[in-house]
């Protein structure tokens, strides 16, 4: 499991190792500008180029571009740097003093391999002037980009463009990945992420958001038991669709039956049980809900209405197990009152995108994305329930814990692709998984068969009904 760091945890990992270990900051600042070069000595020498350029800014991240700019040159590599105007940190006034190469007039075609040091982590402001100018240089000169620990212009804890940003094609990470390098347009913009160990000692002990990998996920799937029968694996309840979305009832009722649960029961109208059931006559259609199932979805496709929130309400306030509240039960929340929330007799999650947890929480959608983590924590804490914010990269939140999904790919960028989510999301607790394990091990299978499907049908043909049939594949890559 990978641990990602925001800033403010960065900056206070960096100041505890300086004054409780005795490392410097101009030796962590060496550490780093070595480690840079090592990675870009290694793509010189696989893709047989010749020269580096080193794009400086004015804080540290450029100096740690001067001292892998000076390890270059000592190692007879070919470097220049490209220095920009303004203000010099007291770190980097040190390393400029001491560079004794070259420097360029220009960014445009002045080495096989550009280094963009141009921004750290820690930049909270819009990309403007000779810095935007020098970003766009970057990314039109048609060189190979190593990004120092975060592509410039991309915000460290959000992931956001601010304003421009470098597309590098390797991000260069020092010491601990960063949230902003795997959320919104991070992923895109990071290429490949290579982390770099520099002797930074962590003093955070918790509130870092977690990175699950294969290895992780695979502990949600252990081997099912030969002596079991439907009983074993749990009983999920879905209280889906309405005539006028049939759809999706179906993609949710697929998603659970393939996560592994003993009994899928739906809980729908006369249209949707008769357009249905023929396709998928594993479930067991009811016309009332099953209050001892292990898990009940409610809302996807069920339309907003003042019937839906009675149902909520009343399984709020008297049903024990654990209640998955998606779409349409999202929707209706925000329109008829939260208030029930804090009062539940049951475990419950949520599972907004990002315009459903605007609504359910008041905040406006920029806000929210400036600082997904956070405000999906502050949520999940409010109501002590586990929050899972779809996203490009989704959130999953108990308001203690916190965890970025990093499968996926815009195959999952249409309609029904959240139904079925839920429907699995459903299925994993029925069978046995706790509600934060269980949004963590379906939001990475569904990334997963995303990818998978997309192999075969590119992420424009790929369709929910193809995530479905990928997701055999999807476990069985663990």
């Amino acid at each position: 499991m990978i641990q990602l760091f925001s800033n403010e945890q960065m900056r206070s990992a960096d100041t505890h190792t300086i004054r409780n270990f005795g490392i410097s900051s101009e030796k962590l600042m060496k550490r780093a500008g070595t480690a840079i070069a090592d990675e870009a000595q290694r793509v010189l020498e696989e893709k047989d180029l010749k020269s580096v350029l080193v794009v400086c800014g004015t804080g540290n991240n450029a100096g740690d571009g001067y001292v892998c700019a000076t390890e270059l040159l000592r190692r007879g590599i070919q470097c220049s740097v490209y220095q920009l105007e303004g203000r010099f940190s007291q770190d980097l006034e040190r390393e400029w003093t001491r560079y004794t190469g070259a420097f360029a007039s220009k960014i445009q075609s002045q080495g096989d391999i550009i280094i963009d040091c141009i921004f750290g982590t820690g930049l909270s402001r819009p990309v403007e002037g000779t810095f935007a100018q020098a970003v766009q240089d970057i990314n039109s000169c048609g060189a190979y980009v190593i990004s120092a620990d975060i592509p410039s212009g991309i915000s460290g804890d959000s992931g956001l463009v601010l304003g421009c940003a470098v597309r590098a094609d390797l991000t260069v990470t020092i010491q601990e990945y960063k949230a902003g390098q795997f959320l919104a347009d991070g992923p895109e913009y990071c290429g490949r992420i290579v982390r770099r160990d520099i002797g930074i000692k962590s003093n955070i002990i918790r509130d870092t958001v977690s990175l699950y990998e294969p290895q992780d996920i695979k502990a949600f799937f252990p081997p099912r038991r030969r002596n079991s029968h439907k009983g074993t694996y749990g009983t999920a309840c879905l209280v889906v669709g309405s005539d006028k979305y049939l759809g999706a009832a179906a993609l949710a009722t697929a998603g659970a039956l393939r996560s592994g649960c003993g009994y899928t029961k739906v809980v729908t109208t006369k249209a949707v049980r008769e357009a249905i059931a023929g396709q998928l006559p594993q479930a067991i259609y009811m016309d009332d809900i099953d209050s001892k199932a292990t898990s009940i979805l409610v809302g996807c496709g069920c339309g907003v209405s003042k019937d839906l929130y009675a149902i909520i309400c009343s399984l709020l306030a008297t049903y024990t197990g654990t209640l998955i509240i998606d779409a349409d039960g999202l929707n209706t929340l925000a329109e008829y009152g939260i208030a029930p929330l804090p009062e539940a007799s049951c475990q419950v999650v949520l599972t907004p995108h990002i315009k459903e947890f605007s609504r359910i929480s008041g905040k406006a959608v920029e806000d929210i994305l400036a600082n997904p983590v956070q405000a999906a924590k502050a949520l999940a804490g409010m109501y002590g329930c586990t929050v899972l914010l779809k996203s490009s990269s989704s959130i999953i939140t108990d308001g203690t814990r916190a965890a970025i999904n990093g499968t996926g790919n815009s195959a999952l960028s249409k309609g029904g692709s959240g139904d079925m989510l839920a429907g699995f999301i459903a299925g994993s607790v029925a069978r046995g998984l706790n509600a934060y394990d269980a949004c963590v091990a379906s939001s990475y299978i569904m990334g997963k068969a995303a990818e998978i499907a997309s192999e075969h049908w590119t992420e424009y043909c790929v369709t929910s009904k193809d995530v479905e049939m990928a997701i055999p594949q999807a476990i069985q890559s663990l």
